[in-house]
């Protein structure tokens, strides 16, 4: 049985969330702004726009990992939550709040699994912080898309 660990980011973004939302709604747009995913692919082709099932591969410092993801929850301009059905244990969150006409709060929650002697390396501060912090990034980077998109 492997350990759970988990990093919250957020960031506001200067753009309403219906605005915010469609943007992240692109998932074949994802690998522009989240620096670690090299690919999202669409397996169930129903919808284009936040389909239940997608394949996830995530390529960073020599290391690729894919798994497949399930939308577990979908409110619309408010919350997606996911969680992987094969490969990588990951779980996640995404918040959207308005918080102005003009302004939206995104929060962030990422949850993976690893084993118990590769999580506790994670747990320490350079590690840990390493991916909060690519985390942040990735987000700053949805962030400059958004309100470039919007002008």
């Amino acid at each position: 049985m492997g350990q759970w660990l988990e990093h919250k980011v957020f960031v506001e973004i200067n753009a309403p969330v219906e605005k915010v939302w469609k943007v992240w709604s692109d998932l074949d747009a994802m690998p522009l702004w989240m620096t670690w995913i090299e690919s999202v692919k669409t397996i169930d082709d129903k919808t284009k726009t936040l389909p239940d099932l997608t394949e996830w591969t995530l390529a960073a410092n020599g290391f690729r990992f894919k798994w497949k993801a399930k939308i577990n929850e979908r409110i619309d301009k408010e919350k997606l939550e996911w969680s992987s059905v094969g490969g990588l244990p990951t779980k996640g969150c995404v918040r959207f709040r308005e918080e102005k006409k003009q302004l939206t709060l995104v929060k962030l929650i990422i949850s993976y699994e690893l084993p118990k002697t590769l999580a506790r390396f994670m747990k320490e501060d350079i590690l840990g912080k390493l991916v909060t912090n690519e985390l942040q990034k990735n987000l700053d980077n949805f962030k400059n898309l958004v309100e470039n998109q919007y002008k």
